[in-house]
């Protein structure tokens, strides 16, 4: 099977090109905890396929290093958008791509080097509409008795911690706090994933603000473990710098493995998620 590593701001997949490879349902799951393992296999945050859609110009299968099906990854799918473009499966410069039913829609950056030619480039950046993010509980989903949970206390391991949720096609629980960068994760993030209050686990980001346009950010991602980045989480957690009136509605994000830019549109009610997307290596695995 040939694949391809990539990765965005560090959060890195492997991808699989669908069009081409025609892998069993049954066995993916499988085959995404074994390729993702770091030691015996290719290593990555998970694997990725890439197929044809009606929906949409792609659709993108992704599942998580220990096998899960995920819902949406920002990171992830910016990197679909460098795949097919620079495979030639697209000539355009915007496409959409669905995942678990939801409809992106993605502007592709080409560089073409100097004096190319008709060179057709390939993609450095990609921005990204994430569309709305979601508020109501249930549908994140997080057990809380309001319409909304923002700036709400959770008790994890003996202490109180106060959390603003969002879901952006998958669950996040944003938490504030100083000298993010000390945190024990391997620790509480565990703790945070499984709590009860959250029925289908959740990925929790730790946010430091540095000033209204500036925060940086670690993150637990479910079925993952701490990563580099989440682009779902940076939009999650701009969502709830907002909300708690701690940061203006653009906010450069940045994370251990780079920075996203992102932007919430309050009047369409939208949140643009901009930043990088390459390929590491290519291979054939048997």
């Amino acid at each position: 099977m040939k694949f391809t590593k990539m990765e965005g701001c560090g959060n890195d997949y492997i991808y699989v090109n669908g069009f081409e490879e025609k892998i069993p349902p049954e066995r993916k799951s499988e085959l995404a905890r074994r390729l993702s393992d770091r030691h015996f296999g290719i290593g990555g945050d998970g694997l990725i396929f890439i197929h044809p859609a009606r929906e949409a110009d792609f659709e993108m299968e992704m599942y998580n290093a220990d096998g899960s099906r995920g819902e949406m990854c920002g990171n992830g799918i910016r990197c679909v958008g460098k795949f097919v473009y620079d495979k030639g499966l697209t000539d355009r410069e915007h496409i959409t791509v669905v995942s678990a039913g939801k409809v992106k829609h993605l502007d592709l950056t080409v560089e073409r080097p100097e004096g190319a030619g008709q060179s057709r480039g390939c993609v450095t950046k990609v921005r990204v509409n994430m569309g709305s993010p979601v508020l109501e509980p249930s549908n994140i989903p997080v057990k809380a008795a309001g319409d909304r949970v923002i700036d709400e206390p959770i008790s994890v391991d003996g202490r109180e911690y106060r959390m603003t949720c969002v879901s952006m096609g998958n669950p996040h629980a944003v938490i504030f706090g100083k000298d993010v960068a000390k945190l024990e994760l391997e620790r509480i993030g565990p703790l945070f994933e499984k709590h009860e209050r959250f029925p289908n686990r959740i990925n929790t980001e730790f946010v430091e603000v540095l000033d209204r346009n500036t925060v940086f950010m670690r993150v637990w991602e479910r079925g993952a473990g701490e990563t580099l980045a989440c682009g779902t989480g940076c939009c999650a957690a701009v969502t709830a710098c907002v909300l708690n009136d701690l940061t203006d509605p653009s906010v450069t994000v940045k994370l251990l493995g780079g920075e996203l830019f992102i932007e919430w549109d309050r009047e369409s009610n939208l949140i643009y998620m901009t930043g990088p997307a390459t390929t590491v290596f290519e291979g054939t695995i048997f």
